[in-house]
């Protein structure tokens, strides 16, 4: 939420790490941003320069701690992974965050996404998402020479920055990575990993049980011997 603190002057002047306001209002907002940034995370784990992050409070400018916003999920390309309590523009060789990630939820006023726009617009994001998962609406914007324009066809729409693509045809919005695999949840990816537990389980019981029967023949075969003999060739 874009938030107004006091300001001070500059060799006095405090960044805050917290706005003092919730991440999310609910479990539907709250589960889609830790579901994109768990996700965009994900995708770029091997990469160091990609950083990810949930509720930071981004300050662009130095000395002005009255402008501020903390977008649900950004992106910065160019700035390394690591803990930080807020974005401090001017300490991240001056990147702004390329990609955002606005999750609605019933509080967000039109007024404050609207101010919310003009911010990004202004300190220079790139690409700008919106997603209401009650009404299950997708909006975007993408940066041209005048500024952030609004994507006038988002349905299956590919980030040009994050190559995922944008799939609006399901009851609520589908996200899936370069590769085609899907945007998975916290809970969607633990019961993958049962199930690869299963099957991996099932196929050493398998392996074991072919063992038995080889170790059985095995066995029948020396008793055969100790008894007649070598078979006859």
């Amino acid at each position: 939420m874009v938030s107004q603190p006091l300001a001070t002057t500059p060799s006095e002047v405090i960044y805050p790490e917290s706005d003092g306001k919730p991440m999310a209002d609910n479990t539907k907002q709250f589960r889609w941003i830790i579901v994109i940034q768990q996700n965009l995370d994900w995708l770029y784990a091997d990469d160091p320069n990609v950083f990810v992050a949930g509720d930071l409070l981004w300050y662009p400018l130095k000395g002005r701690n009255n402008i501020v916003t903390a977008p649900d999920v950004m992106v910065a390309f160019g700035r390394p992974k690591g803990d930080r309590g807020s974005y401090k523009q001017w300490e991240e060789d001056n990147i702004p965050p390329q990609v955002v990630f606005e999750i609605l939820s019933p509080s967000n006023s039109s007024t404050e996404m609207e101010k919310k726009l003009l911010f990004y617009d202004r300190y220079g994001v790139q690409e700008y998402y919106i997603y209401d998962p009650d009404k299950n609406t997708l909006k975007g914007w993408l940066r041209t020479e005048d500024g952030l324009d609004a994507i006038r066809e988002i349905a299956n729409w590919v980030s040009p920055r994050l190559s995922i693509r944008f799939d609006m045809s399901d009851e609520e919005l589908q996200i899936y990575r370069p590769d085609g695999s899907k945007f998975f949840s916290y809970a969607e990816v633990n019961a993958q990993l049962e199930q690869e537990k299963q099957r991996a389980e099932q196929a050493q019981q398998e392996l074991e049980a072919e063992r038995q029967r080889s170790q059985n023949l095995e066995d029948v075969l020396k008793r055969y011997r100790d008894r007649f003999g070598d078979l006859p060739q």
